[in-house]
């Protein structure tokens, strides 16, 4: 068994976002085994994953967050790194990843309160008062490592997509967070509540990454303006890869880990949207990308709640 592993899944809708991932992994000095659970990859795509990773063949029909169990259960750590593909690590994992293996799980506070008594009846124990963490990066090992990623596997199937988050967004249903509901529940029926570390949600940072700026994109090296470094940035909404967003903190250092010439996976030009690569085209496409979210941001929003309490005010 190794002593510590890393586990991610990818279609290939995510593919550059998993890219991006990995080569932050290798970036800030993790040598450790990265296992990609596959659940609809192209053939390309696979082959310029090949050399780096451990792919691992997974169902296509079902949502990868409902399928983070699948790999660290097939190929155990001493000490489990569950990522979601849209995560990018700008330090060492070194620490967390020692106490996880000790018996522990570590992972991001939400600033959520939020516990469900029918998890209880869903997974047969008791609710106990824990902490409503992330699901986008866990640290976990020891028999309570392999517990949450049994849970996560066997009861993968229990969560009704259709009132999810994603789909009706039904608040009263008990896995509307899908696996990230999942997983607290494994937590508060399964965990020795001493065993679970909540870790400060300001270090696995997330849109709108308001007060983090860039320190050095060679590094990844980001900062908040009271001096603390994130040990990671999260964009959990609108994927850059995917869609025109704004070019900020997380596009910037995907963007340096798609074209830099230090990374571990190159992914060819043509596999990178026009905006993401280098040159004086891809500048003017980010540029306009960014004036046109500033005039939203400023103007177009504004205007639209200045509309929405006029007409809240109106008989």
């Amino acid at each position: 068994m190794d002593r510590a592993a890393f586990y991610t899944v990818a279609d290939a809708r995510y593919f550059l976002g998993a890219v991006g991932l990995i080569n932050s992994l290798r970036l800030v000095g993790h040598d450790e085994p990265i296992h990609v659970l596959d659940i609809g990859l192209t053939e390309r795509q696979r082959e310029l994953l090949d050399a780096e990773v451990n792919l691992i063949e997974g169902p296509a029909e079902i949502p990868g967050n409902l399928l983070k169990g699948i790999a660290p259960r097939r190929h155990p750590a001493s000490s489990m790194v569950l990522a979601d593909a849209d995560v990018i690590v700008t330090r060492r994992l070194a620490d967390l990843i020692d106490s996880a293996a000790d018996g522990n799980a570590l992972a991001f506070g939400t600033g959520m309160e939020r516990s469900m008594p029918q998890w209880g009846e869903l997974l047969g124990g008791d609710v106990r008062p824990t902490p409503y963490l992330c699901s986008a990066l866990v640290f976990c090992g020891g028999s309570l490592g392999d517990e949450i990623v049994r849970v996560l596997d066997d009861h993968a199937g229990d969560v009704d997509w259709e009132l999810t988050y994603w789909r009706q967004n039904v608040d009263e249903y008990p896995y509307v967070h899908a696996d990230q509901d999942l997983m607290n529940a494994a937590l508060s029926t399964r965990a020795d509540p001493t065993r679970v570390t909540e870790l400060d949600g300001r270090l696995l940072a997330s849109p709108p990454f308001a007060g983090l700026r860039v320190e050095d994109e060679r590094t990844l090296r980001c900062a908040y303006a009271d001096g603390s470094e994130p040990l990671g940035i999260h964009h959990w909404n609108a994927k850059p890869w995917l869609e025109r967003t704004h070019h900020g903190v997380y596009s910037r250092l995907l963007r340096r880990l798609l074209v830099g010439p230090d990374v571990a996976i190159r992914v060819p030009d043509d596999q990178i949207p026009l905006r993401l690569r280098t040159g004086p085209f891809a500048w003017a496409e980010r540029t306009a990308v960014n004036a046109r979210e500033r005039l939203r941001w400023h103007v177009a929003a504004p205007l639209a709640a200045r509309a929405r309490r006029a007409r809240g005010a109106a008989p």
